[in-house]
């Protein structure tokens, strides 16, 4: 069994910066991409980062040079490094897993419980 584990919600103001951690935990043969999805209150789920294989990345518009992605392969580990934060960053910050193996068996998509981003203005 697989389980995502994110830390480093909170609150904070606007134009500070928080760094998100989540990590995989199980006998994790290897995962294909990691990242970040979060959910605003009334609104849908949306993409905010992923990093696959080859450390390709790829950002939502609204945080392009605010949000950095980063992962360690080795303790299966994503980041989300939060600069400049703005008051519509304020959402449930979900970690994600792709094509997680586990021996023989294959998770397509694993999801985290979620952290709590609130940015005050």
């Amino acid at each position: 069994q697989v389980q995502l584990v994110e830390s480093g919600g909170g609150l904070v103001q606007a134009g500070e910066s928080l760094r998100l951690s989540c990590t995989a935990s199980g006998s994790i043969f290897s995962i294909s991409a990691m990242g970040w999805y979060r959910q605003a209150p009334g609104a849908q789920r949306e993409l905010v980062a992923m990093i696959g294989s080859s450390d390709n990345t790829n950002y939502a518009d609204s945080v392009k040079g605010r949000f950095t992605i980063s992962r360690d392969k080795a303790k299966n580990t994503v980041y989300l490094q939060m600069n400049s934060l703005k008051p519509e960053d304020t959402a449930v910050y979900y970690c994600n897993a792709v094509n997680v193996r586990v021996g023989q068996v294959r998770y397509p998509e694993v999801r985290g419980q979620g952290t709590l981003v609130t940015v005050s203005s």
